[in-house]
């Protein structure tokens, strides 16, 4: 039973969980201070149902993906690794877009909520406007985790299991910070799951070029017409690459990929036991611009305003 494929759903949904649970305590915190405490429930709501359209998103993209790959049942074999390459393009953009940008704009988080609910509160219908930003800042973060769990889909429930658990622990943490006082350093933790993250996209470019590779390679063999699409079809057997390019290690005796530690490491880091030239470089490329850009946002001006302004937890957290 594969149970580290929980890991990666587990670490994104916390992180974007947290980042749901700290505009939540925000806004109960912003209620509570204009003496609106009446329209909490219009937030409790916001979450409730942001929680179920993500699991209805999910479900159907759960769906789609076997109806799709039925729709030619001739070519199943080449149409699910390429739906598995294709939503993992998407999540990759999506996370790392999310990772750089919430990252850049979490000093103004509070400030932007705050005036987003003092502006709703002047309106007559200010409990759907508190509902819509709720809404909004669930389903955002839900539907980064769905996508990341459709890119993985022949893993089965286990990354479900993992993007549960990690509601769980983010409303915990949450209940922590604004009802019970708790004090974490909510920079550190962020910073710490960002390089987390980081690495866990990285590790979806590698996958995700595998699975590119595997939809060329089958189709390939399937239709002799295709042939030319493989670089290395001559070589195949072995050299079991289509349009990755040489193998740079085979440490499947030394270090397999499906048993532990291997397992682990494949589902953090995205380690495989034959990586290839095309994975390596993407891998090493994705790492020195996205990573570069994410490490730049922490340091500098931003880094020092953060440092130096009140602990998030200490300002919003109701008296």
């Amino acid at each position: 039973m594969n149970f580290s494929a929980a890991i990666p759903t587990f670490v994104i949904t916390l992180r974007e969980g947290v980042e749901a649970a700290l505009v939540v305590g925000i806004v109960l915190a912003c209620l509570k201070k204009a003496g609106q405490k009446g329209l909490n429930s219009w937030v409790y709501a916001g979450v409730g149902v942001g929680i179920i359209v993500s699991a209805i998103v999910g479900i159907l993209f759960s769906l789609a993906i076997p109806i799709i790959s039925a729709a030619n049942p001739k070519y199943t074999t080449v149409v699910e690794p390429l739906l598995e390459g294709g939503f993992s393009v998407i999540a990759i953009a999506m996370l790392s877009w999310m990772l750089v940008w919430m990252t850049r704009q979490a000093r103004f988080m509070k400030a932007q909520v705050e005036g987003t609910i003092s502006a709703a509160l002047q309106d007559k219908n200010a409990g759907w406007g508190v509902f819509t930003l709720i809404l909004i800042a669930v389903v955002r973060e839900g539907f980064e985790t769905v996508l990341f769990i459709a890119a993985n889909f022949q893993q089965g429930l286990f990354p479900a299991f993992g993007a549960i658990a990690g509601v769980i622990t983010a409303a915990a943490i949450g209940v922590m910070l604004f009802q019970w006082g708790v004090k974490i350093n909510i920079r550190l933790f962020f910073k710490t799951m960002g390089v987390l993250l980081l690495l866990i996209v990285a590790g979806l470019v590698v996958a995700a070029l595998g699975h590119f590779d595997v939809a060329f390679a089958t189709l390939s063999q399937m239709d002799r017409s295709s042939q030319g699409l493989c670089f290395y079809y001559e070589r195949f057997t072995k050299n079991p690459s289509c349009i990755l390019g040489a193998r740079v290690w085979n440490t499947s005796k030394i270090l397999p990929d499906d048993q532990f530690p291997g397992i682990v490491f494949n589902a953090l880091f995205g380690y495989t036991e034959n990586l290839f030239i095309v994975q390596a470089i993407a891998y090493v490329v994705f790492l020195l611009t996205i990573g570069g850009i994410y490490f730049q946002s922490l340091g500098g001006k931003v880094s020092k305003k953060i440092e130096n302004s009140p602990q998030l937890p200490l300002k919003t957290r109701p008296d």
